[in-house]
C-alpha cells in the first residue's frame, strides 16, 4: 500500500494488531509507574514551575534501553502501529517540521483540523509491508535520526520491522511511546506490565512531555498539557454529580476485531478513562479487553446503555446511520428508547484528543449535545 494515497487499508491483519492495541495503557513518560483517579489524570493542576531548557547530550530510558541525543532530532520516522496518537503530539507541539515520513493515518478526527494537518505531512513514498507497516529496509534506507513507535512489537523482527539493535548499530534512535512498552514484549518488567493495565488521560499527556524533554520544546509542551488538563477539568466540575450514565462505545468500522461480526466495543485502559472523565461509566467496566474480541450478540443485547458513542474510524463510515441501525437492533436499551448518542473517533484512544472526546460526551450525558 503507497501511504502517498492516504488510503488507510483496512485488513484482517491491521485489526489483529488494533484488536491486541485495545488493552494499551498507561505510564509516566520516564519510568513507567501508573497512577491516578477513575479517569486517569493525576491531578488537573500541573506544576507551575518554568520547565528548563533541554541539555544535550540527553539520555533517556526508554523501555529499559538507555537512548541518548545528541541534539533534537530533524528526520523523524513516525510507524504506523495502527495509531495516530504520536504524529498527533508531533503536530500538536508544533514538531511537524522534523517529520520525514509519517506512516500514521485515519482520515478522521475529533478535531476537524487534524485530518488536512496529518495530510500535509509528508509520507517518504514509503509501502506497507503485510503487517501494515514500514518494513526494515525501507526504515533503514530512509536514513532518519528518530523512529517512533506506538508500542513495542513496532521493533518486533518477526512483524518484518527493524529492531532497535539494527537502528542503533545504523545510528538511528527508537522511541516506543513509554506508556505501550509492555505491549509486543513478551520480556516486560512488572513495572511495565502494570503500566500496561492502568492507562489513564494522564498518558497522553506523558508522551508530549516526553517530546518536550527530546526536541527542547519543554514549554511548549508543559503549555499544551496545561491547556488540555484545563479543557478536561472544566468538564469535570460542570458534571452535576448525579449517579453516572452507562456509556458505550462502539465502532462498527471495527468490526472484523469481533470474532461474531460485532461492532468493536471498547472496554477497559483509556476508553473507560475518557468515559468517566465525561461523567459517565462504561456499560462494560470491569470487562477485560478480550472482550471486544468475544463479545456475542446476547450479551450486547443485555447491556446497560444510558449513552451510545458511535466510533468512527474511517472517512467514508456514517455514524448517524450507523447509530439508526445499533438502536434498531437493540430497542431495549435507554439510548435506543432515547436516541441518545454521540460520535467520537481518535478522542478515545492514546493520544492528545482526549480532551475532545470527554467534551462530546459529556455533552450529550448532561443532555445538551
Amino acid at each position: 500500500m503507497k501511504l502517498s494515497g492516504r488510503a488507510f487499508l483496512v485488513g484482517t491483519a491491521a485489526f489483529a494488531l488494533l484488536a491486541s492495541l485495545t488493552t494499551a495503557c498507561g505510564s509516566s513518560a520516564s519510568s513507567g509507574t501508573a497512577a491516578g483517579n477513575s479517569a486517569g489524570i493525576t491531578g488537573t493542576q500541573p506544576p507551575t514551575t518554568t520547565p528548563a531548557r533541554t541539555a544535550y547530550p540527553l539520555t533517556i530510558d526508554n523501555c529499559g534501553q538507555k537512548i541518548t541525543f545528541q541534539k533534537a532530532p530533524s528526520r523523524v520516522l513516525i510507524l504506523n502501529g495502527t495509531s495516530v496518537g504520536e504524529v498527533e503530539s508531533f503536530i500538536m507541539l508544533g514538531l511537524d517540521k522534523t517529520i520525514l515520513a509519517d506512516a500514521q493515518h485515519y482520515g478522521v478526527s475529533d478535531d476537524p483540523e487534524m485530518v488536512a494537518k496529518i495530510d500535509a505531512l509528508p509520507t517518504g513514498g514509503l509501502t506497507m509491508n503485510k503487517n501494515f507497516d514500514v518494513p526494515a529496509e525501507q526504515v533503514l534506507a530512509a536514513r532518519p535520526d528518530l523512529v517512533v513507535s506506538t508500542w513495542a512489537g513496532g521493533f518486533d523482527a518477526k512483524n518484518g520491522m527493524a529492531t532497535r539493535g539494527q537502528l542503533a548499530a545504523a545510528g538511528i534512535n527508537s522511541l516506543v511511546n513509554p506508556t505501550n512498552c509492555a505491549q509486543g514484549d513478551p520480556n516486560a518488567t512488572g513495572a511495565e506490565k502494570k503500566a500496561l493495565a492502568t492507562q489513564g488521560i494522564d498518558s497522553s499527556f506523558d508522551f508530549m512531555t516526553l517530546l518536550g524533554r527530546i526536541f527542547d520544546v519543554q514549554q511548549r509542551a508543559a503549555d499544551q498539557v496545561t491547556e488540555l488538563r484545563d479543557r478536561i477539568d472544566a468538564v469535570q466540575k460542570s458534571n452535576p454529580g448525579t449517579p453516572p450514565k452507562k456509556v458505550l462505545i462502539a465502532y462498527p468500522g471495527m468490526s472484523m476485531m469481533n470474532a461474531n461480526g460485532l461492532p468493536a466495543i471498547m472496554t477497559g485502559g483509556i476508553y473507560d478513562k475518557v468515559i468517566a472523565a465525561a461523567g459517565g461509566v462504561n456499560s462494560f467496566a470491569g470487562k477485560d479487553s478480550d472482550t471486544t474480541r468475544t463479545l456475542n450478540a446476547e450479551q450486547l443485547a443485555a447491556a446497560d446503555v444510558d449513552v451510545l458513542v458511535v466510533g468512527e474510524f474511517t472517512p467514508s463510515e456514517k455514524p448517524d446511520a450507523e447509530a439508526a441501525k445499533l438502536f434498531a437492533a437493540y430497542p431495549q436499551w435507554n439510548a435506543s428508547k432515547t436516541r441518545t448518542y454521540a460520535v467520537a473517533s481518535d478522542g478515545v484512544y492514546l493520544g492528545p484528543m482526549n480532551a475532545w472526546a470527554v467534551e462530546k460526551i459529556s455533552k450529550v450525558i448532561r443532555g445538551r449535545g
